[in-house]
């Protein structure tokens, strides 16, 4: 996954997050459904964004990018506790 497929998919996962808040807003989503996809969204969204930290890491570092692979849930989840 390429910088720019990484930067891709969190624009598709923010834009998700705002249908599904304008959805709840509009009476289209009931609020439980909305928490619970919102939540799923947020991880997917912190996974791509450790990922891309990575990357850009061991760019920094004069390493492959390439070789940076995407942290388990837990862990990325597990970075504030």
């Amino acid at each position: 996954m390429t910088e720019q497929d990484i930067l891709a998919r969190i624009k598709t996962l923010v834009d998700r997050e705002h249908e599904l808040r304008s959805k709840t807003v509009s009476g289209d989503l009931d609020p439980a459904t909305e928490r619970r996809q919102l939540a799923d969204l947020e991880v997917q969204l912190d996974q791509c964004w450790d990922l891309l930290r990575q990357r850009r890491a061991r760019i920094d570092q004069g390493r492959n990018p390439d070789d940076a692979e995407a942290s388990p849930i837990n862990q990325v989840e597990g970075y504030l506790q």
